[in-house]
């Protein structure tokens, strides 16, 4: 299973810098809420289409990762076209889109230890002040980056073996081994990095020091 979600490719948006680009993403996810113009969004709907397709990706792949977000967006739509107007389920869809290809595409083009860098760089001031710890920060980002497909994976091996048994598809069958497996991968991750001991002791003490422990007050 691939842990990762990065496409290698030479389009311009491979080439494009991490930070460029998580910060193109950010630009547009409040961009296209400030409007309701369909004129408008439209054209970035397709703007992203366009732009997911110049990575060239694997069909497969790219119908994969759109697979489950696109029943999830049919729901949203279906319930905004009867709780609010038509107009109000385009506008919404219009933006869920352009935000779910726009995204897409940066992580198909983006290496995950480029964007945990880009992370780290980002909170390295916060840092300072010892209001968070930026390594602690970029390994957290990267179990979760990690555990989604892990997650999705499980998921599909406990509708197999249900399936290879007969059993009808429950909702409580599935939910409940899938819990029990994500608890155990993350007891045993929580097991490896303490066995690792990290972050190392030089990290934590540093860290410890900003924050005005016993080092830190004999330095000062």
């Amino acid at each position: 299973m691939r842990s990762t979600l990065y496409v290698p490719g030479t389009s311009p948006l491979h080439r494009t810098p991490a930070s460029w680009k998580l910060g193109a993403l950010l630009v547009v996810g409040v961009g296209v809420f400030l409007t309701r113009s369909v004129a408008v969004l439209a054209p970035c709907a397709v703007v992203a289409c366009a732009l997911l397709l110049s990575l060239r990706a694997p069909r497969g792949e790219v119908v994969r990762q759109l697979k489950g977000p696109v029943v999830v967006l049919a729901v949203v739509l279906a319930a905004a076209a009867l709780m609010e107007s038509v107009h109000t389920a385009v506008v919404v869809g219009l933006r869920l889109i352009t935000l779910l290809l726009c995204a897409l595409a940066v992580t198909l083009s983006t290496r995950t230890e480029d964007l945990l860098d880009v992370v780290e760089r980002v909170l390295r001031p916060l840092e300072r002040t010892g209001l968070v710890n930026a390594a602690a920060v970029g390994l957290a980002v990267s179990l979760a980056l990690r555990f989604i497909p892990e997650v999705f994976h499980q998921f599909q091996d406990i509708r197999e073996a249900q399936a290879a048994r007969g059993l009808r598809s429950s909702p409580v069958a599935v939910v409940v081994p899938l819990v029990i497996r994500v608890l155990r991968s993350a007891d045993d991750i929580a097991a490896a990095i303490d066995a690792r001991c990290y972050p190392p002791p030089s990290t934590r003490a540093a860290h410890r020091d900003r924050r005005g422990g016993p080092r830190g007050k004999a330095a000062r």
